[in-house]
């Protein structure tokens, strides 16, 4: 390829990576926002987060995409730019299901520590902030791992706005080139590492993480191996 055309596909990386950093933190924001509602004492607050996480799992990245960018501007008379569209519904999409791997981490907490909580007279936020979210945080890194590789993934489903994303500068530099198997080689190439590089990322912030808990892995011991006394089998 020409200088000019790996210039225009290192401004799709760059896009796609502004594109997953945006996404990545509106969606770890509603995640928290939501998984906490869904354990909300109040039966208003748990049903309006459940409805709204439904509503989003059951609905498609890409149809989601095509609604907030085509869709609003014809119901309501403004227009996102294909960034923040993006962003916007990749972060919803994704945060519902981040949703529930927040609320689920905050349920598997001992219930034991909630009563010790109550028992020091804890408000349902000292509750959350003190003793609920530093336990369960750590569990939750490996699920959120793996959704911030299919955020990742997802971000290419933005070139139906004609971003200039890293897929929709692959396939121009396809048709300027003709050759869709060494093109889509190198596009795939480039997206495996970016995920390589957050799975890594991830792992060493889980061991930050539950090592300030005191769960950081143990290392496996070794198992001594006696070898038979005569040499062998006769």
């Amino acid at each position: 390829m020409t200088s000019g055309l790996w210039e225009l596909v290192l401004k799709g990386v760059w896009t796609t990576i502004q594109l997953l950093v945006l996404g990545t933190l509106l969606a770890t924001a509603v995640s928290f926002a939501v998984g906490m509602a869904r354990t909300h004492r109040r039966w208003i607050v748990r049903f309006l987060a459940g409805l709204y996480t439904e509503v989003f799992r059951g609905t498609s990245a890409l149809i989601m995409i095509f609604w907030v960018f085509f869709v609003l501007p014809l119901a309501f008379g403004w227009q996102l730019v294909p960034m923040w569209a993006g962003t916007l519904a990749l972060g919803l999409t994704y945060g519902a299901y981040g949703a529930e791997i927040v609320r689920g981490a905050l349920v598997s907490v001992d219930p034991a520590q909630r009563e010790g909580g109550i028992a020091l007279s804890f408000t349902p936020w000292q509750r959350m902030r003190k003793i609920l979210l530093p336990q369960a945080v750590p569990e939750m890194i490996p699920p959120f791992s793996n959704l911030l590789v299919e955020l990742l993934k997802g971000t290419a489903l933005v070139s139906i706005m004609g971003m200039g994303d890293l897929a929709f500068s692959g396939n121009l530099v396809r048709l300027a080139l003709q050759e869709s198997a060494q093109i889509y080689t190198y596009v795939l190439l480039i997206y495996f590492v970016i995920a390589f590089l957050l799975t890594r990322l991830m792992r060493g912030l889980e061991r930050r993480l539950k090592a300030g808990v005191g769960k950081a892995p143990r290392p496996r011991p070794r198992v001594a191996v006696r070898q038979p006394v005569g040499g062998g089998v006769r």
